[in-house]
């Protein structure tokens, strides 16, 4: 630091400052060299070839006088000695606009992306900033900051903008050798960018407008991790899970809350330890939902088929099961077997969890009379996200499985889901062929006659939406909105 305010003073308005002191050192220089010069002269000039000598000395000091001087003249311009080893380029250059920005700041060019790290520092003085000057080192720009205290250190979650050709282990080397440990890299994208408080209030409000958001804001919140719910009561009858205290359970890199129907909420995420503050975030989001009560977004579309039949489009849940049972009545046992693979008994202990907005999303197509023809579900399973549809058979190949799926992709790709599936038989070419019309990449699975068709959603976010609208057209829709 003193070395840089010297550094400071040396020029004013771009010309040298001069001080006394440096005046007085200079003269007593020069006074030294004359009487230097003068014994020298005195000892040579009384020796036998001191006259020679002298006349010799004075072409040699004029030879180089020239050559210093022409030197001068054809490399003036390149910085003095001190500043070329002491600035860097960005420090010598102009203060106007440079005449060439790439050859200014070439880095500025350079590719860069965005990294998500969580590393642990010591709680002391000054860790924190040995961390930053290392990543500053690196040509890291640290977007944005968070702190979670421990008992023991701290945990600092940072927003980076790294070079691209920086690699997560050599980021991760950084960060040890200044200091940070139990380091936990990813890379981020630019909805990353949102600061924390903001992300966590538009959370709320989404929790707050629709039940089944709730799974998807925790996992929003937190980042990768797996949430699943567990009803109070299976089933399949028997025991529930083992209930939890009201403030809810933290243990390392899994939390347990109570969940506001009265199971067990449980998020668990693989070698990143959840901290104390993410713990308190998220009970907070749980205890927001659970004072609400359930609640689905209203609105509906109505949709014109190709007969001429009005068909609606809109939400349910748990207060429409008693119309979702009668369609299941109506349906024939082939119909429900496909389904649910095998003899659907005791419907109304599926269609509770299935209408249920706290496991998930579902869609009801229904006539004009308010008679439910079909329906179509969109389940959190864990890490994953399940399709499932049911049709009226006399409602079957209209289009109208074909327009619920599409709309329950949609729905899974605004959720930021990466994939969908569905379980089925390999004799259900209704289910298959509907897959197949979304336009994803799909993969097939059979096992003893079940087939699993997965849709990846992470690659055509836009095809996905493009796919539903080309349907929607096919159809003559006449969309109307409350």
């Amino acid at each position: 630091m003193t070395s840089d305010m010297c550094r400071v003073t040396r020029t004013k308005h771009g010309r040298p400052v001069h001080h006394w002191r440096r005046d007085l050192v200079e003269l007593a220089a020069l006074f030294t060299a004359v009487a230097v010069a003068d014994g020298v002269a005195n000892l040579i000039g009384h020796g036998p070839d001191g006259p020679a000598l002298l006349v010799i000395s004075a072409v040699v000091l004029a030879a180089t006088a020239g050559f210093h001087t022409w030197w001068a003249r054809h490399h003036g311009h390149a910085p003095p000695a001190e500043d070329t080893s002491a600035r860097s380029a960005a420090e010598v250059r102009s203060a106007g606009p440079a005449q060439d920005p790439d050859a200014s700041a070439p880095d500025t060019a350079g590719a860069s992306v965005l990294w998500r790290m969580r590393t642990t520092v010591r709680d002391e003085p000054g860790s924190l900033a040995a961390l930053c000057t290392a990543l500053a080192g690196r040509r890291v720009d640290i977007l944005s900051l968070q702190t979670h205290p421990l008992a023991e250190g701290t945990v600092d979650e940072f927003l980076l903008r790294a070079p691209a050709a920086l690699t997560a282990t050599e980021l991760t080397r950084t960060v040890s050798l200044a200091g940070g440990a139990s380091t936990w890299t990813e890379r981020a994208d630019a909805h990353d960018l949102v600061d924390a408080p903001t992300r966590v209030l538009a959370l709320a409000a989404r929790t707050a407008l629709d039940t089944a958001e709730l799974p998807l804001a925790l996992r929003q919140l937190l980042g990768r991790c797996t949430i699943r719910s567990l009803p109070a009561t299976p089933f399949g009858g028997g025991r529930g899970p083992e209930p939890v205290p009201a403030e809810g359970v933290l243990e390392d890199t899994v939390m347990r809350l109570r969940a506001p129907e009265g199971g067990v909420l449980t998020v668990e995420r693989p070698y990143l330890p959840f901290t104390p503050a993410e713990f308190a975030r998220a009970r907070a989001l749980v205890e927001l939902d659970s004072r609400l009560g359930p609640r689905i977004p209203g609105g509906h579309d109505v949709l014109t088929l190709p007969e001429g039949a009005d068909i609606t489009v809109r939400r349910v849940d748990t207060g429409d099961l008693t119309a979702a049972g009668a369609m299941h009545e109506r349906c024939s046992q082939r119909t429900l077997g496909l389904r649910y693979h095998g003899p659907a008994g005791d419907t109304d202990r599926y269609l509770n969890h299935l209408l249920s907005p706290r496991f998930g999303r579902t869609l009801a197509a229904q006539t004009a009379s308010g008679r439910i023809v079909g329906l179509g579900h969109l389940l959190w399973d864990g890490d994953e996200t399940e399709v499932a549809l049911l049709v009226e058979d006399a409602w079957q190949r209209r289009g109208i499985g074909a327009e619920l799926l599409g709309r329950l992709v949609t729905m899974a790709v605004e959720a930021g889901c990466e994939s969908v599936y569905a379980v089925t038989q390999a004799s259900n070419t209704g289910m298959v062929a509907a897959m197949r019309g979304l336009g994803l990449p799909l993969d097939y699975q059979i096992e003893e006659g079940t087939l699993v068709v997965t849709a990846r959603l992470d690659t055509a976010a836009v095809a996905a939406r493009a796919s539903h609208e080309g349907r929607a057209e096919r159809l003559g829709e006449a969309a109307r909105r409350d």
